[in-house]
């Protein structure tokens, strides 16, 4: 029913190409573990009456809750491990395509600090027969388990197709019935397979874009984030769908539920999912009027020749970033990379180093009017380049003569306070940390081992 043209796939390690892994290893494990302590070793103790005994890893407490249980139910002594890593899975998954009619896109992924990666997505160029001139994407970001976000992207698409409201007309209102009914139908057949496979606990959030010749189409549902870029400035964006939303807080609570710390429940952090069954149990109320909603929130975007690029990601990304940001960095970044694989993975790292936890999965489209490649762009990264590993040399050089150790953490503490014109805009220095690490370890080679070098 639908094919993908001109995909390609590789896994990226993400170290610098002048580093080795285990040194940028190393240097995630200064710069990363100071500000983010989390373990897998720690764990988090319950006893029957709900009181917690110990807590230990950032987010465990959530996620035994996105599980469908309140902290201090169940068994006495329950122990839950973190649901993070000693230190980030740092390989990609990257992706590349293109379609007929112009659009080009990417994708990048990665587990980073979480115990597991839930991330999963859909990137399909070009529809087949009549439809060669639409395509769909999307990003699926699991709970509770990966079985339901693999299980819809796998899905979805088909049963979007299946409604017969998408057809060459390209009426918007029979489109967005179509992609309604898609996500609704997907929701239904998923609840049969979940309740044999034991899946009722898991949930995904959707945030999906299907485009046509005339129009981009965008269907969201969950905290996952679709944004259209035009003339380097932030067009439209979704909206999340959090339980403290004033319209999706007043479903929950029709529904029987409540919202409290931000969650239903207390638990889950979203109000609209695929999945999740066990808070769509209300009797009489039909299924988008339960606790969570499978229903998406549909936009229709006429398309315009100022389209540049379209950027769906989950909120691993979001997190960390604003909207405005990460519109004004892409923006610069394809002035000045040739892969937009290499994009994806530049906002990955930008994400990682400004404290994202969560798995990272970001998918960039370009429409023909996208930023391209600039001679004073590419002049102009050079030139910051060289002045960072400039700084970095006198910043090495000044705690050496002042017999003071050198490590990363001390070199990286005073470039954060130094002036540096010309960094990426929406990146900032955290977008050019690769670029100091490098430099950082060609310093220490450089001096060679007589050099105190933070104790390795």
């Amino acid at each position: 029913m639908y094919i993908s043209l001109s995909v390609q796939r590789l896994l990226v390690d993400s170290s610098v190409s002048t580093l080795d892994a285990d040194l940028h290893q190393e240097a995630l494990t200064i710069t990363l573990e100071t500000r983010n302590p989390v373990s897998s070793k720690v764990e988090i103790t319950r006893d029957v009456g709900g009181a917690v005994l110990q807590i230990g890893g950032q987010g465990a407490v959530e996620e035994e809750q996105q599980r469908g249980r309140s902290p201090g139910e169940g068994e006495r002594e329950e122990v839950i491990p973190s649901p993070y890593l000693d230190r980030p899975v740092l390989d990609k998954l990257a992706e590349e395509g293109c379609a007929r009619w112009g659009l080009t896109y990417a994708l990048g992924s990665m587990q980073g600090w979480r115990a597991n990666m839930e991330d999963y997505h859909n990137c399909v160029p070009q529809l087949g027969g009549e439809f060669a001139d639409w395509s769909f994407f999307a990003v699926f970001d699991g709970h509770a388990g990966s079985s339901v976000a693999q299980h819809c992207s796998q899905h979805l698409l088909g049963h979007i197709l299946a409604t017969g409201g998408i057809g060459p007309e390209d009426d918007p209102e029979r489109v967005r019935g179509a992609l309604v009914e898609g996500f609704l139908h997907t929701d239904k057949h998923l609840h049969s397979v979940a309740r044999r496979e034991g899946w009722e606990r898991g949930g995904t959030t959707v945030t999906a874009s299907l485009i046509s010749p005339y129009y981009i189409y965008f269907a969201n549902c969950g905290d996952s984030r679709a944004m259209l870029c035009r003339s380097g400035q932030v067009c439209f964006s979704t909206e999340d769908h959090k339980p403290y939303n004033p319209l999706e807080k007043e479903r929950i609570e029709s529904a029987g539920g409540s919202v409290s710390l931000q969650r239903i429940n207390g638990s889950l952090a979203v109000s609209r999912a695929l999945g999740d069954f066990s808070y769509k149990g209300a009797e009489n109320r039909s299924p988008v009027q339960q606790m969570v909603s499978p229903e998406p929130e549909v936009f229709v975007v006429e398309r315009s020749p100022a389209d540049e690029f379209l950027v769906l990601a989950c909120d691993g990304v979001w997190d960390t970033i604003s909207n405005e940001e990460l519109c004004a960095f892409i923006h610069n970044r394809l002035s000045v990379c040739t892969d937009l694989r290499d994009v994806c993975t530049q906002v990955i790292d930008l994400c990682l180093y400004k404290g994202s936890l969560d798995n990272i999965s970001i998918i960039l489209l370009c429409f023909p009017g996208a930023p391209q490649l600039s001679a004073e762009a590419l002049h102009q990264e050079a030139e910051l380049d060289d002045l960072l590993e400039s700084k970095v040399a006198d910043i090495y050089d000044e705690l050496c003569a002042r017999g003071e150790e050198p490590d990363l953490l001390s070199v990286l503490t005073v470039l954060a306070s130094t002036v540096i014109p010309g960094l990426p805009p929406g990146g900032g220095i955290q977008s050019k940390r690769n670029c100091i690490i490098s430099a950082y370890y060609q310093q220490r080679e450089m001096h060679g081992p007589s050099v105190p070098n933070g104790g390795s």
